[in-house]
């Protein structure tokens, strides 16, 4: 094995106040010929006329190659969510009784 090919590993820092993360129900994605934006906001949906509130809460700018690399994780995240939701929600077998006969004399 080559000395070169070696395993690195991602060391990401996450700052304590960004730890929770932030809540969004709506989510907008724009682009150009270069990026894609995602913008990601909490929407109060309870108001009946008007305007409806809300605020952005993260926006996130990226590459389209990397917009195509989060699409393609995110699909896999789904699959396997939805595999698993899917086993978790399955009905249950119903539970069959066996009787012995008695051998015949």
């Amino acid at each position: 094995m080559e000395e070169d090919a070696q395993e690195r590993q991602l060391n990401i820092h996450l700052d304590p106040e960004n730890l929770a993360g932030v809540y969004a129900n709506f989510a907008n994605v724009s682009f150009s010929d270069y990026e894609f934006t995602l913008t990601f906001a909490r929407i109060d949906h309870e108001v009946e006329e008007g305007d409806v509130p809300g605020v952005v809460v993260s926006r996130v700018n990226m590459s389209t190659r990397f917009m195509r690399e989060l699409l393609d994780a995110m699909q896999d995240s789904w699959s396997k969510w939805s595999s698993r939701e899917g086993i978790r929600n399955l009905p249950e077998t119903p539970r069959t009784t066996t009787t012995t006969k008695p051998p015949s004399a």
